[in-house]
């Protein structure tokens, strides 16, 4: 088997062609050969792994095969191996989960407890990130060519990050990967030249990130042949960035300075190398900036862009008509599939539409396995995914090469770091087979409810949110008859909305005040990554309630029966989507209320008392 692609080429010794080739033939064999290479990576990963705590305690004894461990060892969530993950995090060394050290935890956008979960990895992980990353480019270049004559205008930001009690780093994948070697000392490539100076990136300060990112954009504006973020939501917040900001960006770029706001030194001194006066270009952007209507503006500023990278899979789909909106229909190419549990696999068709995207995932990053999951068939149409498994569901897990066509499977992973087993909550759909690795649709996060941006709120956690904020109620002799939420993604930030009916059985009226105070308290209630977004990040807006008239729900019920759901099964949604019916909701309004000041967030873990 060829090895995987080297990405530490020289600048003199650089060979584009020859370096896509060979990502391009890497990608050939591991997919011929998808059985044979899980088959190794499971071995490896067990033989490297034998004496660690966590398979001595379910007997594997150093066996390798297949059979022994899907015998053995169980499908688990998180909360099953929390104590380890605990033990490590609190500074425990001994051998737990992996023979190699833990390096730092990956926080992850999905939460337990409330908090983010903590996916631990190791130093050599970030090769096999940026294995995938290294694949993605001469994928493209199969359809879109030149792109190595220009440059990429990527909006790329750390996050906050804090230390375990142990010592150990815990912060998100890619705020782990713009902060590494790897990406700071990358070597030349011309498919990694982006407006963007590391500095800029490396800013913690979101304002100042997002300012000098969008003044050197600008200043490249002619060098940039594809534009964009990790999400949809983020450039379009970069967007909205340059709508509210472009008077001041017109005035550095006029004078050649930067505005006094700036004042991180790197970030002023790496600016500085690339801007210049220039009246011109400064005219250009503010005639632009100031027509009545924004479509387009993607193209009219940046003419030359030939595609927008973001997600628009999953919940993000949410976003492609602000992006069509902004862009004049540029393609928006949606290039690979990761996680803070491992990077999965990459999008070989990049300029499908985003409805048909499919990810081929790649036998060599960990080892995979599919538990099949099955769809309602009440009026939601919902997807039943057990929490736990029964040992026949366990023996039920299909390898790689085995899943079928057009069947839904939940993925499950065991990684190089210590993942056995690990089943990740994301609903697949196998689209095809590039060879004999098959090729997935992104369904649905499980059980998720509600998301703007990497927030992720499930049924149980809005449940409780809403019923802390109905103590309010109670002086009034008011309750909640039925209520629903809607992601609102037509204000940017979005932000979450809930539909209220109340029943009233006093007769003192409920002042806007008391409201504003459930809409805070339901913040409040909701997970760390829900907060963070809001204090933080400033990626997700202030939640609304919308109180409408009495009888709405009838009426929604009705609504659904009329569409052929079975009264006898009809229970409400609690997030709707379909824009018959938030219309329907938006239609019985009596008023709305908004959050008046942000939740409580500081960077870690409750439990660890906050002291990083």
């Amino acid at each position: 088997m060829p090895e995987a692609p080297k990405t530490t080429l020289k600048t003199t010794d650089y060979n584009l062609q020859e370096k896509n080739k060979k990502a391009l033939e890497f990608i050939e064999d591991v997919t011929t050969n998808a059985d044979e290479v899980q088959k190794r990576v499971l071995s490896e990963i067990l033989s490297r792994n034998s004496h660690v705590e966590y398979l001595q305690r379910h007997g594997l004894n150093g066996r390798t095969d297949r059979e022994s461990f899907k015998k053995l060892m169980p499908v688990i969530t998180y909360e099953d191996i929390q104590r380890d993950i605990n033990r490590i995090a609190n500074g425990d060394t001994s051998q737990i989960l992996c023979s190699k050290p833990i390096s730092e935890f990956l926080t992850s956008s999905g939460t337990s407890g409330g908090e983010r979960k903590l996916m631990p990895t190791i130093e050599e992980e970030l090769d096999r990130r940026s294995l995938l990353y290294s694949l993605l480019m001469p994928v493209m270049s199969q359809y879109v060519p030149s792109l190595e004559k220009g440059k990429g205008m990527y909006f790329l930001f750390i996050k906050s990050e804090a230390k375990t009690p142990g010592g150990l780093v815990s912060r998100p994948v890619l705020t782990s990967y713009y902060k590494s070697s790897h990406f700071k000392q990358r070597p030349y490539e011309p498919y990694t030249n982006y407006t963007s100076p590391n500095e800029t990136i490396l800013c913690p300060d979101s304002y100042q990130s997002m300012y000098s990112q969008m003044l050197c954009g600008l200043c490249q504006h002619k060098e940039v042949l594809r534009v964009g973020a990790v999400f949809a939501s983020g450039f379009i917040r970069a967007i909205k960035f340059l709508e509210k900001h472009w008077s001041v960006l017109c005035k550095d770029i006029r004078n050649g300075t930067i505005d006094p706001l700036i004042t991180d030194p790197s970030v002023r001194e790496a600016v500085m190398k690339i801007l210049k006066p220039d009246t011109k270009l400064a005219d250009f952007i503010e005639v632009e900036c100031k027509k009545s209507s924004w479509q387009g503006i993607i193209t009219r500023l940046w003419p030359n862009t030939k595609y927008v990278d973001v997600i628009v899979t999953g919940t993000m789909s949410q976003y492609i008509p602000t992006l069509d909106y902004y862009s004049n229909g540029l393609p928006l190419v949606c290039t690979m599939y990761a996680s803070s549990e491992c990077y999965f696999g990459v999008n070989l068709k990049p300029l499908c539409k985003p409805s048909e995207v499919s990810y081929t995932l790649i036998p060599s990053m960990a080892y995979f396995e599919f538990l099949p999951v099955y769809r309602n068939n009440g009026i939601t149409n919902s997807i039943t995914v057990p929490k736990s498994l029964n040992e026949k569901e366990q023996q039920d897990l299909v390898d790689l090469a085995d899943v079928k066509l057009g069947q839904e499977y939940e993925l499950v992973v065991t990684t190089y770091a210590g993942l056995y087993r690990y089943r990740v909550g994301d609903v697949l759909r196998v689209a095809g087979f590039k060879n004999k690795a098959p090729q997935f649709n992104f369904i649905c996060r499980e059980n998720v409810v509600l998301s703007i941006d990497s927030d992720k709120t499930d049924e149980v956690e809005l449940q409780n949110a809403v019923k802390n904020a109905v103590n309010h109620l109670k002086p009034f002799d008011a309750t909640i008859a039925e209520y629903t939420s809607y992601a609102d993604t037509t204000t940017i930030p979005g932000h979450y909305v809930l539909f209220w009916e109340l029943t009233l059985n006093g007769t003192t009226p409920i002042p806007p005040s008391i409201f504003e105070d459930c809409c805070w308290t339901i913040e409040e209630s909701l997970n760390s990554v829900y907060r963070q977004g809001r204090v933080s990040d400033k990626s997700i807006g202030p939640l609304e309630i919308k109180i409408v008239e009495p009888g709405t729900f009838d009426k929604l019920m009705d609504y659904a029966i009329s569409l052929g759901a079975s009264i006898n099964q009809y229970k409400t949604p609690r997030c709707v989507k379909f824009a018959p019916i938030v219309e329907l909701l938006n239609s019985r309004i009596v008023s709305c209320y908004f959050s008046p000041k942000c939740p409580k967030w500081v960077p870690g873990h409750k439990q660890w008392g906050n002291k990083n």
